[in-house]
């Protein structure tokens, strides 16, 4: 609790110089200082809760401890007291990723206790360990930890992310690791009471193409088949597949209990832009599962730290699966209470060339419908515009069935482009959602989705449509203004 609160204390400090140019309207970002992975997301006593790997005293990563929001309706979030500072024997250097569950009726956060053994040439042991609370809010450490001391005997140093869920009475744990042959994998574990847990063996691994270590494992059952979401670290990139320096991603397949076997497909990337990774999920009590990201990428450039701050989370995304176990990723049905005023800008209009609506909103939900059937363009699309040369672009190519995110004349001008296969055949639907300093695109009904940060320098002039060599008829094209939820509790 001291170093809880000697840490609540650098962050007010820290609050007060933090420059607002960036910071964003809806979405999950620290007070002040650094943040990463989402983690502990769950639904307890009917709010929703989100942790999430902070470092309270720097705006760079540092010794991680565990930030803490909580909302009624996963929109309108409140920053509580942070929940986990490392400095125990169980966890001398950090409190790294992991989940939370409902224990009993109380809170219980089962994490990665990271203890560095030399710095200088990066050696480190990985244990889990759990910490409880009777609130909510307040946490506490077990005697007991760590609960798992050390990893498989045919591991490497890499042992953490753990991911708890319980079913048929018992708990199980997956782990993200990797062999001492430096393969990435997950591993499983079960326990009859949280504490006491029993190593199972490897769930999942890769064929040597998916990277040396699998961060941040997510197991669960999703219309039917069991989902092995993924973070792999070392992957190559495959022209427009695996471009950022880490992916997310998921394995789908069926799942035996009695011999721990995952019987899955090939991996598939989850978001196509340049700033998504280390996603988690839940599952609510609507039966929704529930996903959100962090929305940046290590070794990026992250010109908020001039700021005072640095990182943020997606938007809450619903996961379905489709017929051909495609996962689709939506934004929940609740950022609907985000919108204020709405734009109807057009409605079954031939568009040849552009067509601009102005707005110099920063906040904004767009939706654009195209209909290929009446088109004779190459390439159909809309534009971001800042007042001058700065554009975000997001164009469909009928020619290639490829939709692309530029972001290189809106803060992101080394590597600014990524590209994602979509076969629109008849329409191409585009969801987006502009803040600050994110896009957010989910391409016909969440096939496809991009999710980059992008850093203005100039105000907004509005959203450009534009088709290229020939027209499209443009269905609908409306947009909304919507809330800053940080501003509505500042002023509360």
């Amino acid at each position: 609790m001291e170093r809880i609160l000697q840490a609540e204390k650098a962050l007010k400090k820290a609050e007060e110089k933090v420059n607002k140019r960036y910071r964003l309207g809806y979405h999950i970002m620290p007070r002040a200082n650094w943040m990463n992975d989402p983690n502990g997301l769950i639904q307890y006593k009917g709010e929703y809760h989100v942790f999430y790997q902070h470092h309270p005293y720097d705006e760079n990563w540092g010794p991680m401890h565990w930030g803490h929001v909580k909302s009624k309706d996963l929109i309108h979030w409140e920053h509580l007291p942070l929940a986990l500072a490392p400095g125990n024997a169980c966890d001398p250097s950090g409190c790294f990723s992991g989940s939370a569950v409902d224990y009993h009726g109380e809170l219980a956060l089962i994490y990665t206790g990271h203890h560095i053994i030399d710095q200088e040439k990066d050696l480190f042991y990985q244990t889990q360990n759990i910490a409880v609370s009777k609130d909510g809010t307040f946490f506490e450490k077990l005697q007991e930890n760590p609960v798992i001391v050390e990893p498989p005997e045919d591991s490497a140093r890499h042992f953490r992310d753990p991911k708890v869920w319980k079913q048929h009475g018992n708990w199980y744990m997956v782990v993200g690791n990797s062999s001492k042959e430096n393969v990435g994998r997950v591993i499983l574990y079960r326990s009859p009471d949280l504490e006491n847990w029993e190593y199972a063996g490897v769930l999942a691994q890769s064929d040597g193409s998916l990277g040396y270590m699998w961060e941040c494992p997510d197991f669960f059952e999703l219309d039917g088949k069991h989902v092995l979401l993924i973070s792999p670290q070392g992957m190559e990139a495959d022209g427009d597949l695996y471009n950022n320096l880490f992916q997310t991603g998921y394995l789908i397949g069926k799942y035996n209990d009695k011999t721990n076997k995952f019987v899955h497909g090939a991996f598939t990337e989850l978001d196509h832009g340049h700033d998504f990774y280390a996603v988690q999920t839940l599952l609510d009590d609507k039966g929704r599962r529930i996903a959100i990201g962090w929305m940046d990428m290590w070794e990026s450039e992250m010109p908020t730290k001039a700021d005072g701050w640095c990182g943020a989370l997606t938007l809450p995304r619903e996961l379905t699966l489709r017929d051909d176990h495609k996962i689709l990723m939506n934004p929940v049905e609740e950022t609907k209470l985000l919108r204020e005023s709405e734009h109807r800008e057009c409605t079954n209009q031939l568009i040849s060339g552009s067509y601009l609506a102005i707005t110099t909103v920063e906040l904004l939900e767009v939706l654009v419908v195209y209909d290929l059937t009446d088109c004779s363009a190459q390439t159909v699309g809309l534009k971001i515009r800042g007042l001058e040369e700065e554009e975000t672009v997001i164009k469909y190519s009928l020619t290639d069935q490829k939709l692309t995110l530029d972001c290189s004349k809106m803060g992101k001008s080394q590597d600014g482009v990524r590209n994602a296969r979509l076969e629109a055949n008849e329409k191409l639907t585009l969801r987006m959602f502009i803040d600050r300093s994110s896009i957010e695109v989910f391409a016909n009904h969440g096939e496809t989705t991009m999710t980059s940060r992008i850093y203005p320098k100039e105000g907004r002039l509005g959203i450009e449509q534009f088709s290229e060599k020939g027209a499209v008829r443009l269905e609908e094209f409306t947009y909304w203004t919507l809330k800053d939820i940080w501003k509505e509790d500042e002023s509360l």
